[in-house]
């Protein structure tokens, strides 16, 4: 009896969360894409902190090459 209720309440609670999906018009996507919605607030602060992180570590972090720690790619 416990199985079957667990998997009542598993599939009403799929059905909720894919009610919650929404089709969002092109007109309706400006609101969307504010700068306080953003992932990365700043790309070019975010860029520069990882460059240094990657010289003085002499290691990269996935993105470009091992520089030799002075920071001089």
């Amino acid at each position: 009896m416990t199985s079957k209720r667990l998997w009542t309440v598993c599939l009403l609670l799929s059905l909720i969360e894919l009610s919650a999906c929404a089709e969002v018009r092109p007109w309706e996507r400006g609101r969307l894409a504010k700068p306080h919605m953003a992932l990365d607030a700043d790309p070019l602060l975010t860029g520069i902190d990882a460059h240094t992180f990657n010289s003085k570590e002499a290691a990269s972090g996935g993105i470009g090459p091992a520089g030799g720690g002075c920071g001089c790619n």
